[in-house]
């Protein structure tokens, strides 16, 4: 008997269809509750988990305000995207996409919202003149590795991942083909760290905290289970960056922040001083 699927004239959704996450997956966009947003007392404010995305935005305002830019502090609520808190109208009114992160400037008047990580690291970056080159060509460099993880990093995780860890049934096309799309892509960032320091040159920049928290996650922390799968040890100058990334106090603050899972101690599943680490 043959399995294989044919797709009908017109698609229609099946609600019972999509594995781990089939319960907030839906083909629509909007709120699905009212809810409005809590806000602290800090001028920025954080609507986000712990995922690699989420890590991205914690990352950069932990070492924002570890390089002295007080105006970085903020408040982390925590958006249990398992619940569907990111479809609460409060949520959608920040971030129309419901996606983590998302967050609110109050610090102008009126208030600025950025969504999409990347989007939130360049303008914080701008916001405080930092972990961004000045000059045009370092600017251009930083920023085409920042949209290179923003372009291939679906491909990791919602490709990859997704087939071979979340799926209800493993397929071997959809897992070898991204399999060999990650590996693809690890070789890239290799070759790149091959001969220098950082992702975008020899400055730590906002390129490296966006592509460490998946990368990185990947080489260091068996992302997905699949280090083994897709020979991670052997991208030497990726492992090599990541280890030293990982050392990094502020990185170590930002991947706590709105972690709901692993170890108690490492769990900050809200943030709104320092004083939360302790």
């Amino acid at each position: 008997m043959s399995t294989e699927y044919t797709p009908p004239k017109v698609w229609v959704w099946n609600r019972t269809n999509g594995g781990k996450f089939a319960n907030i997956n839906r083909p629509t966009a909007g709120s699905t509750h009212d809810k409005e947003l809590p806000r602290g007392r800090n001028p920025l404010q954080l609507y986000s988990l712990g995922t690699p995305n989420g890590v991205k935005v914690t990352v950069m305002l932990e070492e924002l305000l570890a390089a002295g830019h007080s105006g970085a502090e903020y408040d982390a609520w925590l958006i249990n995207i398992g619940e569907g808190d990111q479809f609460g109208s409060g949520f959608v009114a920040v971030n129309p996409n419901s996606k983590i992160p998302a967050l609110l400037d109050l610090s102008t008047s009126p208030s600025t919202r950025v969504f999409e990580s990347g989007s939130i690291l360049v303008y914080l970056a701008e916001k405080f003149g930092a972990f961004l080159p000045r000059e045009a060509a370092a600017r251009a460099e930083c920023l085409s590795w920042l949209f290179w993880q923003m372009g291939s990093t679906p491909y990791l995780g919602g490709g990859f991942g997704h087939f071979y860890a979340y799926a209800p049934q493993k397929w071997e096309y959809p897992i070898d083909r991204f399999a060999l799309e990650v590996k693809r892509q690890l070789d890239v960032l290799d070759r790149n760290l091959a001969t220098r320091r950082y992702v975008a040159g020899e400055e730590y920049s906002i390129a490296d905290m966006a592509v460490f928290p998946w990368y990185g996650g990947l080489v260091l922390n068996n992302l997905y289970n699949a280090a083994e799968f897709l020979e991670v040890a052997s991208y030497r100058h990726v492992v090599r960056w990541a280890s030293e990334l990982r050392e990094r106090p502020a990185v170590q603050r930002g991947q706590r922040v709105n972690r709901t899972w692993g170890p108690e101690e490492l769990q900050v599943r809200e943030r709104h001083s320092a004083a939360d680490f302790r």
